[in-house]
């Protein structure tokens, strides 16, 4: 499964389901599973954000945020260059088998990512917090995930 490693507190909020649209600096054609991995390291500055709103109110009921680990997986549905916000707020579409999907930047979503010009917006579905977090390293870019626990 490819995977991806965000910075805590942003792992986090993909987990839980309080951040459904990530922001790269890079665009990908991969669609379909993704495991989201939260990095080893988790700096003071983001930290600090922690306290901020919205991450604060986001996080009310997060007891620890881990790092070095799988939290959760989903599916990478679509990637657009975030100019395309700048038209509308709303971003809606219909797959191939008809599916339809619709993400909505709102104000918690913009504060949650980076959507300066150049960058792109990864929108995800289905998350699903796996039952305990685990131990993996982390990579750049996307990389392979191997479930210790397939099932």
């Amino acid at each position: 499964m490819k995977a991806l490693t965000l910075t805590q507190p942003w792992a986090t909020l993909v987990a839980i389901g309080a951040k459904k649209i990530e922001t790269r600096g890079w665009r990908t054609n991969y669609r379909g599973p993704l495991a989201i991995h939260a990095a080893k390291g988790f700096p003071g500055w983001a930290q600090a954000l922690c306290h901020k709103e919205p991450f604060r109110s986001a996080l009310a009921n997060v007891d620890f945020l881990p790092t070095g680990c799988v939290l959760a997986t989903c599916d990478l549905v679509g990637v657009i260059p975030t100019a395309w916000f700048q038209r509308s707020p709303v971003h809606e579409w219909d797959d191939p088998s008809g599916r339809q999907y619709h993400y909505e930047l709102t104000k918690s979503e913009m504060q949650f990512g980076d959507y300066s010009p150049g960058r792109y917006a990864w929108f995800l579905d289905g998350v699903r917090c796996l039952d305990g977090v685990e131990s993996a390293r982390g990579a750049l870019g996307l990389w392979e995930w191997t479930p210790t626990d397939p099932h």
